[in-house]
């Protein structure tokens, strides 16, 4: 599966972004999707992951409350919706995608977007 993330860009501290992440080549129902963020100097970061069906999510404890990540599978897409954006959520966001069932478990992927640039200035 190929993946396109999108909607990243400059707001202000407090502000509000909604990412895209496209997929094509493959069957989109069939996969979980997350997302992930790199900071400069810093690892990349698990935010959230959103099940194939799209009933269950689950999110880091820093973007807890303030994301939504959520699909539309007739759409093949997976959106994450930041809200009350914090310097510190500035990073390179990425999407990702798995057919795994132990993605709840481990949060690993197999197939990466190649990210969108979120700055959040204060």
């Amino acid at each position: 599966v190929q993946l396109q993330a999108s909607g990243g860009g400059l707001v202000q501290a407090g502000g509000s972004l909604r990412l895209s992440c496209a997929a094509s080549g493959r069957t989109f129902s069939n996969y979980h999707m997350g997302w992930f963020r790199q900071a400069p100097g810093k690892a990349r970061a698990w935010i959230t992951t959103i099940l194939k069906s799209g009933d269950m999510t689950y999110y880091a404890d820093t973007v807890q409350g303030r994301f939504t990540i959520s699909r539309d599978n007739a759409k093949n897409t997976v959106y994450l919706q930041m809200n009350n954006l914090k310097p510190e959520d500035t990073a390179v966001y990425f999407c990702a995608a798995t057919q795994s069932s132990r993605v709840v478990a481990n949060r690993k992927f197999d197939y990466w977007g190649q990210g969108t640039q979120v700055t959040v200035s204060s």
